[in-house]
């Protein structure tokens, strides 16, 4: 039972996913309704950002994990190499937490 669960959402997940390229050359959207599908895209963004780098759960992950994202997000802003950005935003964050700033 559980397999055959499994097997109609993925086949249920396959077709609302091949619907997008085969409507979309049939569908005509306004400019403003695109714009505003690609800004909300972008707020969803933020906001999965915002909740994973400020929550732990139910509550709040402590103040090392947002400053680590902020120095992750300042050294990207600046073109930082990826390398250098991670190692960046993960030593602020594992220095806060050794110094007792969780």
């Amino acid at each position: 039972m559980t397999l055959l669960a499994v097997v109609l959402l993925a086949a249920g997940t396959y077709g609302l996913r091949l619907c997008g390229p085969l409507l979309r050359a049939r569908t005509e959207l306004p400019a403003r309704t695109e714009l505003l599908l690609a800004d909300a895209a972008t707020v969803l963004l933020c906001a999965l950002v915002a909740t994973s780098a400020l929550m732990e759960g139910q509550q709040f992950a402590g103040w090392a994990r947002p400053a680590g994202v902020l120095v992750g997000a300042a050294l990207a802003w600046r073109r930082a190499p990826f390398l250098v950005t991670v190692l960046g935003a993960a030593a602020v964050t594992a220095g806060l937490r050794w110094a007792g700033v969780a």
